[in-house]
C-alpha cells in the first residue's frame, strides 16, 4: 500500500510541470507540413477564470486556421510576413494571420480547455529550429503572459513563463520523392 501510495504521489509530481502553464500537445513537427497547434490552458490566473486569449503566430507559420469555440468569440488579426513562403502547387504566401484572439467565453480556474489552430509549417523554415507561440492570458482578475524565449546565446535557460515551443523536424518524404 505504502508502495502504491508512492508511485501515485510522483506521478502526480512528474505530471504537474506539463501543466503548469500553457503547452502545446504537438511539440514537434516537421517543416513543410500541416499542422495542428493545440494549445492547453490548464488553469486561470490566481484562481480567476480566463475570458481572453490571444496567441501570436510565428514567422514562418502559414495558412491559419483557429477552431471556432462554442461560447467564444474569435478574431484573427492579418498582416505581412517578413518573406513570402510557399505553399501547396507552387502558391505563395506574404501575409497572413499573425495573431489569433479568443474572448468572451469563461474558462474557470479548476477546469482546462483546449484552444486548436490548423496551419501550414513552411518549407523554407531550418529543421533542428524551435517557434514560438507566444501567449497572453487574461483572465477576470489578472493574467499571465506565457511569451518568454530562451535567447540564442542561453538555448537551456529556465525561463519563469515560457512561451509554448515547437520544434522544427525534417520533412517527411511523400509518394514520389
Amino acid at each position: 500500500m505504502i508502495i502504491r501510495s508512492l508511485l501515485v504521489a510522483s506521478l502526480c509530481l512528474m505530471a504537474t510541470p506539463a501543466f503548469a502553464h500553457v503547452t502545446l500537445e504537438q511539440r514537434e513537427a516537421p517543416v513543410g507540413s500541416f499542422y495542428k497547434a493545440v494549445l492547453r490552458v490548464p488553469h486561470g490566473c490566481e484562481k480567476s477564470a480566463t475570458v481572453r486569449l490571444r496567441v501570436q503566430i510565428p514567422e514562418g507559420v502559414i495558412s491559419v486556421k483557429p477552431m471556432v469555440k462554442p461560447g467564444w468569440t474569435l478574431e484573427v488579426k492579418r498582416g505581412a510576413y517578413a518573406r513570402a513562403y510557399s505553399y501547396l502547387h507552387g502558391a505563395k504566401f506574404s501575409e497572413g494571420v499573425r495573431e489569433v484572439v479568443w474572448s468572451g467565453g469563461n474558462l474557470p480556474d479548476a477546469f482546462y480547455d483546449e484552444f486548436v489552430i490548423s496551419a501550414f509549417i513552411a518549407g523554407e523554415l531550418t529543421a533542428g529550429e524551435t517557434l514560438y507561440f507566444p501567449v497572453m492570458q487574461e483572465c477576470e482578475k489578472g493574467a499571465h503572459h506565457w511569451v518568454a524565449v530562451p535567447s540564442a546565446d542561453r538555448p537551456g535557460e529556465k525561463l519563469g513563463d515560457p512561451a509554448p515551443g515547437l520544434k522544427l523536424l525534417q520533412k517527411s518524404k511523400g509518394h514520389g520523392e
